[in-house]
Parts: structure tokens; sequence; C-alpha cells
């Protein structure tokens, strides 16, 4: 088996809600890692339909992993 070799390394800052939300996830699936569970959900999230273009203009605060409602709630 040829070894995979990922030579670029991403850093994203995330809330401890979204950090809690991306472990309980995690967690479920029981994903060895959180490295591994980001790199499924972007696969899922790359595969999906649903999102057009972000606007211009748009910052890094306007996407979230949990909704921006004053009570963060995963998945809606």
């Amino acid at each position: 088996m040829t070894q995979l070799f990922r030579g670029e390394r991403l850093q994203i800052m995330m809330t401890q809600e979204e950090l809690r939300a991306l472990d309980d996830w995690r967690f479920e699936r029981r994903m060895p890692t959180r490295a591994a569970a980001i790199r499924e959900l972007l696969k899922r999230g790359l595969a999906a339909d649903g999102f057009d273009r972000a606007e211009d203009g748009s910052k890094s605060q306007d996407f979230g992993v949990l909704k921006a409602t004053g009570t963060d709630t995963a998945g809606e």
C-alpha cells in the first residue's frame, strides 16, 4: 500500500461550542481524530449541493458551524 503524504497544514479557530459540536459528531461516528472528522466533513460538504457562492464582502465571521442565535444549536 502506498503511504499518503499530507504536506499542507490548515489552521482554523473555533469557539468552544463549535469544538464541542465537532467532537460530539466525531465520537458518535467513532472517528479516530479531529483531523479525520474535519476531512470527512469537508468531503461531505464539497459533495453537497445548496451553496452557490459567498456574497461580496463576506467575512470569516459570517461562516460558523452553529447558528448565531444567542443559543447555539448544532445541525440546524
